[in-house]
């Protein structure tokens, strides 16, 4: 009775690896190998959420550069993640890396730049410190303007039409109130077509 139990014990063991080892063998078979760079949206996402790749100085992807024609449009290397049952050929796991667009920042902050507008903005501080040394000085010697050249650059410096001099952008949280500027190119102008007058 006691070798019937054994034996018995043995058989489920054995089968109970034999369908571990099976498993295991469909999960290797559901796995892609692809290149990465090639997929799509909603195969990948981007960032990985697991890694903290803010700059806490800058609140930009780490790695963020200038960028050739407008600098405060850079652009970083992001650690992304693919799906489940992808797996990358550069990197042999699910991760992977794509160039994703930054803001380009040189340490100007909108709070210390509007703060300074609000306060000192009479005297000019605002455009000094943003690098505008000549605008500074006029509103130093005018009173701002006799205030009107504040009230200005509050709104203007607020709503971040006025930024630092050197064409970065300023360093706000990640998820604050940033404004994107849209600008026509070949991708966003709408050409007339020959049907249009057809159309009432």
């Amino acid at each position: 009775m006691m070798k019937l139990v054994h034996s018995v014990h043995v058989y489920v063991c054995l089968v109970f690896l034999l369908s571990i080892t099976e498993a295991s063998d469909e999960a290797k078979v559901d796995k892609v190998h692809v290149d990465c760079s090639t997929l799509r949206l909603g195969q990948f996402i981007c960032p990985n959420p697991s890694i903290d790749q803010i700059d806490p100085d800058t609140q930009q992807f780490r790695g963020c550069i200038k960028g050739k024609e407008i600098p405060s449009e850079g652009e970083a290397e992001v650690e992304c993640i693919a799906a489940d049952g992808i797996i990358c050929n550069e990197t042999k796991n699910g991760t992977f890396t794509r160039k994703l667009p930054c803001k380009w920042t040189n340490g100007y902050s909108l709070e210390i730049a509007l703060l300074l507008s609000v306060f000192l903005g009479m005297f000019g501080l605002d455009r000094f410190y943003l690098g505008y040394p000549g605008m500074g000085l006029a509103k130093l010697c005018t009173l701002g303007f006799m205030f009107l050249g504040q009230l200005l650059d509050i709104i203007l410096i607020a709503a971040q039409v006025v930024g630092p001099s050197d064409g970065s952008a300023y360093v706000i949280p990640y998820y604050g109130a940033g404004v994107t500027v849209v600008r026509s190119d070949n991708e966003t102008y709408l050409l007339p077509q020959p049907d249009w007058h057809n159309i009432t």
